[in-house]
């Protein structure tokens, strides 16, 4: 299921995202936000992931005996 959401933005950040579906380089404005928040989404993630690997390096990484430890 698909949500409508409105936001309002300055007309130089309109510009440019209108620049960008205009040049092909997305479908249409949707996809142009579909496609940042999927960015913002993976670049959390690699955060996440980055953070759990410093801990482990500094043994602060926790051992799970299964995956209900995920709990």
């Amino acid at each position: 299921m698909r949500q409508v959401l409105n936001i309002s933005l300055p007309d130089t950040m309109a510009k440019t995202v209108k620049k960008a579906v205009k040049m092909g380089n997305y479908a249409s404005t949707s996809e142009f936000f579909r496609h940042l928040l999927r960015d913002w989404q993976e670049g959390k993630l690699l955060a996440e992931l980055n953070e759990s690997r410093l801990e482990i390096a500094h043994n602060r990484g926790i051992v799970l005996k299964s995956l209900k430890d995920l709990r």
